[in-house]
């Protein structure tokens, strides 16, 4: 049994990971023709891409509980028959609202399979084989992001989008075979009741703020319907404060956020990827829409990112070791901001291999930002309080890309409309690169709050400091 317990349980959740990551990144490079399939602005497809965010940042809170109740087994099946059905919902959409349910129903199956697989094999491995077993679901989150693009392009170009979506069928059945298979269905010997009233108040607050800000300016509703959304979602989300402070099991532990590295993992963390989280959206447009590329071409310069965030995988560790994290995090993402911003410099002439070296060393400092970020968080974290700082991390994090993707949107739309311009031309993208690297800007004071020595032992710097006195 060691062998399916420490290879085959990981490579299951591996691939149902790998599903995960790619369909996030297919559908960027496809937005030009879904725009033109669906008969809608190709601005009004952040919708596409921030509804499957939001889904994201309202379920997984709940994963981890509703794993511990029904059996880890029975969730991570369900969440792979919903995200499979969500998949075949989106290939059969033909409007733009169908297809922004259908990415809201498959986020639910998202949301559910990747923390719940990790719950898996924390408790299907022996600590003695953990770091092996964990190695091996890192796997796809490098290779989702760096086939997704050239895959979604190939496909748009040569055969037809919907063929995205149905690619994921196969797959889920194979997931739930092998699931069945190998997996056990481990519940929790005893656990707190679920903040219903909490995740209620999240769930309205995040979805309806979100949607609000998605909406505006584009006449898919009305502007009084956008603008109530908007104070609805602010207002649940404040009386979700308000809740939180006052009941002993939180959904979400706000408490935690006093913890210097957390909250800065957490706030700057969010800027950071407010800008960051733009380019799935920008890029492919500019590289379609602007310079006339098709969707294979457009994928294939877009995975450079994802292959520079693959090789600073290997060497972050020792960057972080050698310089610790607040110099890192500060100066990295400093030069992420400015990749960010360089990428508003392309244009029709630009040539393929300066954009592809562009591209490749700002997926380099951004995988290094992101890398640093996430440990930081956790740097102080007590165990017991753990899943609670993943719950806030996790929501913080996908709610931070999908407000950059609005903001983008809303960036692109000012600038198009500005500048006279009847469609979307190569001019239009430049401001929107240069307010969301704004935006991200402001992490910067964030994270030179923190203490120089924050997260020495984590980064392993306290033994080098020993060592040298």
């Amino acid at each position: 049994m060691s062998a399916p317990r420490t290879f085959t349980i990981p490579l299951i959740i591996a691939c149902a990971l790998f599903m995960e990551q790619m369909d996030s990144t297919v559908i960027s490079t496809s937005l030009p023709v879904l725009a033109v399939d669906m008969g809608v602005d190709p601005i009004s497809l952040k919708l596409a891409l921030t509804s499957y965010l939001v889904s994201l940042a309202v379920f997984i809170p709940i994963s981890g509980w509703m794993a511990d109740r029904f059996g880890a087994l029975t969730i991570f099946r369900s969440a792979i028959c919903v995200f499979m059905l969500g998949s075949i919902l989106c290939g059969v959409s033909n409007s733009l609202p169908e297809f922004v349910a259908a990415r809201f129903f498959q986020g639910i199956g998202g949301a559910m399979m990747v923390p719940v697989g990790r719950l898996v094999i924390l408790r299907s491995v022996d600590k003695a084989n953990l770091v092996k077993a964990l190695s091996y679901l890192t796997i796809p989150a490098l290779f989702g992001p760096v086939l997704g693009p050239p895959l979604g392009g190939f496909i748009t170009t040569y055969f037809h989008w919907r063929w995205i979506f149905f690619i994921n069928i196969p797959i889920s059945i194979l997931g739930l075979y092998l699931a069945t298979r190998f997996i056990p269905n481990t519940r929790a010997d005893s656990m707190a009741p679920l903040d219903w009233p909490g995740f209620v108040l999240s769930a309205l607050g995040c979805s309806l703020l979100m949607m609000g800000l998605a909406t505006a300016g584009r006449h898919l509703v009305s502007s009084d319907i956008s603008l109530a959304c908007v104070v609805l979602g602010a207002l649940s989300l404040a009386a979700y404060v308000w809740h939180a402070r006052r009941t002993p099991t939180p959904l979400i532990d706000l408490k935690l956020l006093k913890i210097p590295t957390l909250q800065a993992g957490v706030f700057g963390g969010s800027l950071f990827r407010l800008g960051i989280g733009a380019i799935p959206f920008l890029l492919p447009l500019m590289l379609q829409l602007g310079f006339g590329f098709s969707a294979f071409h457009s994928g294939l310069l877009t995975c450079a990112s994802a292959a520079g965030a693959m090789f600073m995988k290997t060497i972050a560790a020792r960057i972080l070791k050698r310089y610790g994290f607040r110099r890192v995090l500060v100066i990295n993402g400093a030069l992420g901001i400015v990749s960010l911003a360089c990428i508003g410099l392309f244009s029709a002439t630009t040539p393929y291999l300066v954009m592809f070296i562009v591209l490749l060393i700002g997926g380099c400092f951004r995988s290094l930002q992101f890398t640093s970020l996430n440990a930081i968080s956790y740097a102080d974290v007590e165990s017991r309080s753990l899943s609670q700082a993943t719950s806030i991390a996790s929501v913080a994090q996908q709610l931070s890309v999908g407000m950059g993707v609005v903001l983008a949107g809303f960036a692109l739309q000012v600038s198009n409309q500005l500048q006279g311009h009847a469609t979307l031309v190569t001019q239009d993208f430049w401001p929107a690169f240069l307010t969301v690297a704004l935006a991200a800007s402001f992490s910067i004071p964030l994270l030179r709050r923190l203490p120089a020595n924050a997260g020495s032992e984590m980064a392993g710097r306290e033994q080098s400091k020993t060592s040298s006195a």
